[in-house]
């Protein structure tokens, strides 16, 4: 299976820091934040890995070079301007090819990658166009933004939602009519979800959104008090 990281977002909450630096390259406990996606994917037995950039986005290749530190071969998606998920997704198919594909936001951080292997086959078998983590609701995303039934398919109902945590399993035929350039990933997800092709499962380990200064230094922390 191949995965994708998305890597391409300003970081405007972790300026001063990502002034100088593409978000996922911010350090955290001694190595750049992205690496320890690298370091996970290569367990999970990923051997492709595309990365889409735009803010400093040469930075990436410089200190990732092709991958092969981790058995891994990495190629590069370079947006001229940030393209938003779906769009950045959308120009890097040709990367990613005609099977289902892993996704990973690269400003967040989980403790270990779930078992994608059921997930991979429900895609595959086109039993839905995509499979999706979500998480508690953190304290600064309190509503959540999907619940799950009984049956595993996402919707967009009062009953109690948990949040997107950022990976997800998707078939590329979910990008299939979408026009080229700047497309959020929401509206496609919700349109999907209405018409039952999305399905998910609770993720129960720690997961941050290293979104801002204060949550990278908890997460800095945490590991720190790991090793």
């Amino acid at each position: 299976m191949k995965a994708m990281i998305l890597a391409a977002g300003r970081g405007e909450r972790l300026r001063p820091l990502t002034d100088t630096l593409p978000k996922p390259l911010v350090n955290v406990a001694g190595k750049p934040l992205i690496e320890y996606h690298l370091e996970k994917l290569a367990a999970l037995g990923v051997k492709q890995v595309v990365i889409n950039h735009a803010w400093l986005g040469h930075k990436l290749p410089e200190q990732l070079g092709d991958g092969q530190r981790w058995g891994l071969q990495i190629n590069y998606s370079d947006e001229t301007e940030a393209l938003e998920t779906a769009g950045g997704i959308k120009q890097a198919l040709n990367f990613l090819g005609d099977e289902p594909f892993l996704v990973i936001n690269g400003d967040i951080f989980i403790d270990y990658l779930p078992e994608v292997s059921l997930a991979y086959q429900r895609v595959a078998q086109h039993q839905a166009d995509a499979f999706l983590w979500l998480v508690d609701n953190p304290q600064h995303h309190p509503l959540g933004d999907f619940a799950i039934n009984a049956q595993a398919k996402l919707n967009l109902s009062d009953e109690q939602k948990f949040t997107f945590s950022g990976l997800g399993v998707y078939h590329p035929r979910l990008f299939k009519n979408l026009p080229a350039g700047k497309q959020a990933l929401g509206p496609l997800l919700k349109n999907a979800i209405a018409q039952q092709r999305i399905e998910g499962e609770h993720f129960s380990g720690y997961w941050c959104d290293v979104g801002t200064i204060a949550r990278l230094e908890q997460l800095h922390t945490r590991l720190q008090a790991q090793h």
